[in-house]
Formats: structure tokens, sequence, C-alpha cells
């Protein structure tokens, strides 16, 4: 039989060697890594380049977390004006909520994505990612896009961020509008 002694002995031997700070676990346990580094409600974001206006972003709230992956949400709503070379409105994209990533330069919006261009054109989705770097904009998901002429649907799309030269994949469907057809109600 052991002794008290002993036994006291090894259970503060084993206190002591399973007692460390990770500070990784003690992160997790007190969710500082999830906790915003700034939070600004009513937000406007200017991006220029050689002093030139290219876009707007303005959103509702905006919380920007840093670590491994900095990245900024906005969760309360997020519209993003793109400008042609004389300052013009080119392109409005409106979601209800979007997440940057400072790392990657890219942007997604979620949740009742709508993207109007210069020719009224409107793209119409649930998921859209903005790549600030290569200027393009792109989807996986379902798409409705919206002409004068026609409404096509399909699954993913690509364009360059003015939303002027797009392509539709998998397309699904396409309504042609005929613009003299007598649609008068009762």
């Amino acid at each position: 039989m052991l002794s008290k002694p002993v036994i006291f002995l090894a259970l503060g031997l084993m206190s002591f060697t399973a007692c460390e700070n990770d500070i990784e676990k003690i992160k997790l346990i007190t969710g500082k890594n999830n906790l915003p580094v700034e939070t600004a409600g009513e937000l406007t974001v200017l991006y220029s380049d050689s002093a030139k206006l290219k876009v707007r972003m303005t959103a509702k709230e905006m919380q920007r977390f840093s670590g491994e992956q900095p990245r900024t949400l906005m969760n309360k709503g997020i519209k993003v004006v793109f400008f042609d070379q004389d300052k013009n409105t080119s392109t409005t994209l409106t979601a209800g909520r979007g997440i940057r990533y400072e790392g990657k330069q890219t942007m997604e919006a979620y949740e009742n994505v709508v993207v109007i261009n210069s020719k009224n054109e409107k793209l119409n989705t649930e998921h859209l990612v903005w790549d600030e770097k290569s200027a393009k904009i792109f989807s996986d998901n379902f798409v409705k896009i919206t002409t004068k002429d026609q409404i096509i649907f399909g699954n993913g799309f690509e364009s360059n961020q003015d939303f002027t030269n797009y392509r539709i994949f998998k397309i699904k469907g396409t309504i042609n509008i005929d613009k003299n057809e007598n649609t008068s109600n009762p």
C-alpha cells in the first residue's frame, strides 16, 4: 500500500504536467478570436486608383476581424457602386450581407444579391463573389439575368465588374420579352 505522502506527490506532479497555458486553447475558451477589432455603423469606404474614384461601398454596419484571415463582415445590408473613367456610375451591387477578405482582396455578397449595369440589365442571385484584383464578378449559384429583350436563367456566371460582358453557365431557360404584345388588364 502506498503511503499518503507518495500519493500526494504523484497527484501534485500530475497536476503540474497537466497544467499548460496553450494560447490557442485559451482563445477558444474566451472567444477572443471571435471578437471584432473594429465596429462601425453607417460606414462608407472608397476605393481609388491613381486618385480616381473606382468603387464606393456603404454598409449599415461593418465589423473588422484580425488574425490569420483578416476580414470585414457587413451583416446588415451592403451597397457597392462601381464608377467608370468619367466618374459616372457604371454598376450597382446590393445585398443583404457581405464579407470582404483583406488578404485575398475578394468580397462575397449573400442574400438577395442584385447587380444593375448602366444598360439597366439586372442580375439576381443569392451568392456572388467580386474579385477586386481581376475586376470580375462571378457565382456558381442560380442566376437570373433580365435584359430589355430576355430573362435568362442559369447556374453560374462570370462577368467584368461593370456587368457589361458576361457569360452564363448551364443555362436553364430563356424567356423572350415582346414589347409589342398587348397586355392590357381586364
